[in-house]
């Protein structure tokens, strides 16, 4: 991830929950707030009910290559959260990829830059 940190502090997560804007769909939520850094951060939350280990880390690095093949499109300075729901477990690649980006573009975090593709 060229141009993006990691949210690891359980106080970050809670911050951008209360204060932060947020856009649900079927698969996923995703939360954002404009940080004072120059750089993004991004933080992914895969909870036990969606299922075992195998599962929630496949997922995990799923949501991970998305942001990461469509880091350019999205406005940096933002701290970004990705909460993972229960149908995400039986979505394919192409399924999340799609909610993820039209999240990000409900939010107006999608600009006109390269793909980077």
């Amino acid at each position: 991830m060229e141009f993006t940190s990691t949210i690891k502090q359980n106080y970050e997560f809670r911050r951008l929950y209360s204060k932060g804007k947020s856009c649900a769909n079927a698969y996923l939520v995703v939360y954002c707030r404009k940080n004072r850094a120059g750089r993004s951060r991004i933080g992914y939350t895969v909870s036990n009910k969606v299922g075992h280990a195998v599962v929630r880390n496949r997922i995990r690095r799923r949501l991970r290559e998305i942001y990461r093949l469509h880091e350019r499109q999205i406005a940096r300075g933002y701290d970004l959260v990705v909460v993972s729901r229960v149908r995400a477990c039986t979505a394919d690649y192409h399924q999340l990829e799609a909610a993820f980006l039209s999240a990000c573009a409900q939010l107006g975090l999608l600009t006109e830059g390269d793909d980077g593709v």
